[in-house]
């Protein structure tokens, strides 16, 4: 039982740290310079990552593209603001197929979509 624990830990660390920052990183720094508020709440007890006056920015590192698009569509329609997906670019070379995937559907559903990376 011991051993089983140990084995999830030791894994669940290294999923962790398959990134290089943190996404509130990436939010902090891109949020700022846009001149929005980080993790506003709504009424429905949701958070939006990144409010600025006319957007309503949700942050995901690019394997959650998919997720980027929901919660930006829903932060959107709850604060009345332009839906928009910030992707954290950490690899261009894999991540270049989920940025393909996300301007797909975004060009489509009218998301703005930004992206961010370590430099």
């Amino acid at each position: 039982m011991k051993k089983v624990l140990l084995l999830l830990m030791f894994l669940t660390t290294i999923v962790f740290a398959k990134h290089i920052h943190k996404e509130k990183h990436y939010q902090d720094i891109y949020c700022n310079k846009v001149g929005g508020e980080t993790e506003v709440r709504l009424m429905d007890r949701t958070r939006v990552d990144c409010l600025t006056a006319t957007r309503a920015i949700e942050v995901d590192f690019a394997p959650k593209w998919a997720e980027c698009i929901g919660q930006a569509l829903h932060y959107g329609l709850m604060t009345n603001r332009k839906p928009a997906c910030l992707l954290i670019i950490e690899d261009p070379n894999r991540d270049r197929k989920y940025l393909r995937r996300l301007e797909y559907l975004a060009d489509r559903y009218c998301i703005e979509v930004y992206t961010i990376n370590p430099e």
